[in-house]
């Protein structure tokens, strides 16, 4: 957050956003990324965003160097630092906060997409039809039956969740994108939610899940491939993402 304490003055509408543009790649960032974060927080979203696309002004993405020297960063610590981060901030978050965090680690979905789900459950386990989201046999959650979980090249099909840890998301209260961003915000914590979703495919490659295996989980096949050509055994790949998800709970 010190990058928004430095650089507050340009959610102001005077302000000139060029000053943005005399950073480096990660400050600038880093930065707005804060700043859209703070004009959430003061109601300033949309006109903010609006500024920003005026000035033709985005955050850096990372090429594929940047990416290649992220996981050999990755690769050499003995405990990734996302992990880190996501033990730091669990302390400074309510209880259904803690719940939508480790489902983001645990599921690997696009944060929009955990949010959706985390509220379906509760909606639906309100009304007595949560077993038609959740298949107990498979432990899974079907997406896919869901028109709001199906974008085109983004898509949401399927996610494997213990009945037990479905269970605590029903007894919880919903999220909220934007309350979730206010609490860190307050408490100085950097937002590194979208890091989770990496973190997992990583982590789900290295022990022994294959490429499509972990797109599948994550979203990136096309549904109609999924619903007429792709035929996995999902209980056999159930197993093996549960336990690859247990020595990811001994490492947190």
């Amino acid at each position: 957050m010190s990058y928004v304490r430095r650089f507050k003055h340009l959610v102001s509408k005077d302000s000139d956003l060029r000053e943005l543009d005399n950073l480096n790649n990660s400050i600038k960032s880093n930065a707005i990324h804060g700043l859209i974060i703070f004009s959430k927080y003061l109601g300033l979203h949309e006109e903010f965003k609006n500024r920003l696309k005026n000035y033709g002004i985005k955050p850096h993405g990372q090429n594929a160097y940047d990416s290649f020297l992220r996981i050999l960063g990755s690769n050499s610590n003995s405990k990734s630092d996302i992990l880190n981060w996501y033990n730091e901030t669990l302390p400074h978050l309510r209880d259904n906060e803690k719940l939508f965090l480790k489902y983001c680690l645990f599921s690997g979905l696009r944060r929009g997409e955990v949010i959706l789900s985390f509220n379906k459950v509760i909606e639906l386990s309100s009304k007595g039809l949560l077993s038609e989201y959740y298949d107990k046999n498979l432990s899974c959650l079907l997406h896919f039956k869901y028109r709001e979980f199906i974008r085109g090249s983004k898509n949401c099909l399927i996610a494997f969740v213990k009945e037990s840890f479905i269970n605590e998301i029903a007894n919880s209260k919903p999220i909220s994108d934007r309350g979730l961003h206010n609490r860190m915000f307050r408490q100085h914590i950097q937002c590194r939610v979208k890091e989770l979703r990496r973190y997992y495919a990583t982590f789900m490659l290295q022990h022994g899940i294959l490429e499509g295996e972990v797109n599948l989980c994550q979203g990136r096949i096309n549904s109609i491939l999924f619903k007429h050509y792709f035929t996995p055994k999902l209980s056999e790949l159930r197993d093996r993402i549960f336990k690859a998800l247990a020595e990811l709970e001994q490492t947190i």
